[in-house]
């Protein structure tokens, strides 16, 4: 009886740290991102908040599509995060899960996001979100990443997205708010990555990955990540004239704005990894407020 238990005890532990790895496979800290993104959309859209309904339907669908395209992703990159320190324990990579269950783990995640958008929502967001995991994984994934030093600058629209699907999912159309929350983020995307990758610049540098700082200096990547910080907070206020928002949002676009802007001057003065953290620290919660 007591090896019967014990039999199922590492059983269960096997099924949980099957699941897990499935789990990571979806890169949940990002798509955390990408969803604070999607329901403040969808809320501007609608003048007031949107059906209940609609925002979970929208939320697990845009969390199924973005899972998808991450699996691809990992799928893809299975044989340079083995070379990197900060990807190796990754699933594909220790062999908690295999290459074919992983692509069609991925394309499981997309037929049923797909599904589930053209059936509760509306097709255009479907078309969208389909759009972004293809747009990630064939230009960015496959094409950019490992050729062009502007790899995340392009690849980050995939990234902006979920602006369009949330406003999409309420609408069924497009507007120019969106358009500028999208410009928004897609933009962001740069400082805030690039930040991490000056952290991680012998990982990329090992991995024959033209990530910025490792084509060009720490200071040179500052340099770049202080223009676009600009073009962020100038998106960001066109984005109050154009949405009509109210003095709060205009207060926590310009105060956070700046301060997001006083970071990268920061990383400018002393070009190193510790204020690069600080920099990427202060991204996230950059877009989080705003």
């Amino acid at each position: 009886m007591e090896h019967s238990t014990t039999t199922i005890e590492k059983t269960d532990r096997g099924v949980a740290a099957t699941a897990a790895a499935f789990v990571m496979l979806t890169k949940p800290r990002i798509i955390e991102l990408l969803l604070i993104t999607t329901v403040p959309s969808m809320i501007v859209a609608k003048g007031g908040m949107p059906d209940l309904w609609l925002v979970v339907v929208t939320v697990v669908g845009g969390t199924l599509a973005a899972g998808g395209a991450n699996t691809f992703n990992m799928f893809i990159d299975r044989d340079i995060d083995q070379l990197m320190k900060r990807t190796q324990g990754r699933p594909l990579v220790t062999g908690a899960v295999s290459p074919r269950a992983a692509l069609l783990f991925g394309f499981a995640l997309e037929i049923a996001a797909f599904v589930l958008f053209v059936t509760w929502v509306n097709l255009l967001s479907a078309l969208l979100a389909v759009g972004a995991c293809l747009f990630y994984v064939f230009v960015y994934s496959l094409w950019l990443k490992r050729t062009s030093k502007q790899n995340i600058v392009i690849g980050g629209a995939a990234g902006a997205a979920p602006a369009l699907i949330g406003w999409a999912a309420v609408t069924g159309s497009l507007a120019l708010s969106p358009v500028l929350l999208f410009a928004i983020i897609f933009f962001w995307t740069p400082p805030h990555f690039w930040a991490l990758a000056i952290k991680y610049a012998d990982d990329y540098e090992a991995a024959s990955v033209p990530m910025l700082p490792v084509v060009v200096s720490t200071r040179g990547t500052a340099i770049q990540m202080f223009g676009y910080s600009i073009v962020v907070i100038a998106f960001s206020l066109w984005f109050h004239l154009e949405a009509e928002t109210s003095f709060l949002y205009l207060a926590v676009a310009l105060v956070f704005g700046l301060l997001f802007l006083w970071r990268t001057i920061g990383l400018l003065r002393r070009p190193h990894a510790v204020q690069a953290m600080k920099v990427f620290t202060f991204s996230i919660v950059y877009l989080g407020a705003l």
